[in-house]
């Protein structure tokens, strides 16, 4: 029987769910036996395969078109979508940037701070997409399964991966909502 497949993106946030999946240490090992760990922001393939994955995991807040696109292509692509940690869950820390006007928080974001040079200039990209209010990924696609924490226990990334990769659904409640 063929390894489960397993993709990762992530989206408006920190980077702090793909490092707390990093946490896993050895157990990193022990999950790849169980699954075939495809796209990631920490490998060379960056998309899931296009034939599909398994699971899909997206860490983050949607705050750009582009991070829809992302959303979108992740569900597409995926049989099981699972959002780690606050900011996919929640919108967590990147969603109080809703309290106040777009123009206001990029202007103060990449002109105004402390630290910006005199050259400081909001970004305009077409990779960036245009920024919109910022959500949950449950918000703009259907999430199977949600882990929050900021970031999640390694443990409780664990537990679920390797249930999910043993075609089992993890049930993430009770001991499996702490945090460190």
């Amino acid at each position: 029987m063929a390894k489960p497949k397993v993709s990762s993106d992530w989206l408006a946030a920190c980077a702090g769910c793909h490092m707390s999946l990093l946490d896993m240490d050895e157990r990193i090992i022990k999950l790849a036996e169980l699954a075939d760990i495809r796209a990631t922001p920490i490998t060379d393939l960056k998309e899931p395969d296009e034939s599909g994955v398994d699971v899909g995991i997206l860490t983050g807040a949607v705050n750009t078109t582009t991070n829809e696109e992302v959303a979108q292509r992740m569900r597409q692509r995926c049989k099981t979508l699972v959002a780690l940690g606050d900011c996919a869950v929640f919108g967590g820390v990147v969603a109080m940037r809703n309290f106040f006007k777009l123009d206001e928080t990029l202007r103060r974001a990449y002109i105004e701070t402390e630290s910006t040079d005199a050259a400081g200039k909001i970004p305009r990209s077409p990779e960036l997409g245009v920024p919109t209010e910022v959500r949950a990924v449950g918000e703009v696609v259907k999430v199977d399964i949600c882990i929050p924490g900021c970031p999640p226990d390694a443990d409780v990334i664990f537990y679920a991966l390797s249930e999910l990769a043993q075609g089992r659904q993890p049930e993430i409640k009770g001991d499996k909502l702490h945090w460190h």
